[in-house]
């Protein structure tokens, strides 16, 4: 299970999203589906999840200029997942801290 969660996100966007929605962001493996991230969180944390978005993102291209030569090359995919919890639940990602 821990291998299809890498980080959570935490950004001043999907804070507010967790505030507001219930909404918490995280860095997932790019081959787990749905269900497998679902699993994972409720495993993970102990709560339940009542949805669970996820979106692909390609690398970006890089130039970099040099003195001698130009270097291109891209950033790693990624795969990101956007997860709701039911009402009541919420998960402290600074607990650890």
């Amino acid at each position: 299970m821990s291998s299809i969660i890498i980080k959570p996100l935490v950004t001043e966007k999907i804070t507010a999203a967790g505030e507001k929605f219930n909404r918490y962001g995280f860095l997932v493996n790019p081959k787990a589906d749905k269900a497998q991230i679902r699993l994972a969180i409720q495993s993970l944390y102990g709560v339940e999840v009542s949805r669970v978005h996820t979106m692909n993102y390609i690398g970006d291209k890089v130039v970099r200029y040099t003195k001698k030569n130009v270097l291109k090359g891209r950033k790693n995919a990624y795969k990101k997942a956007v997860v709701t919890l039911k009402e009541g639940q919420n998960i402290d990602l600074f607990a650890n801290i």
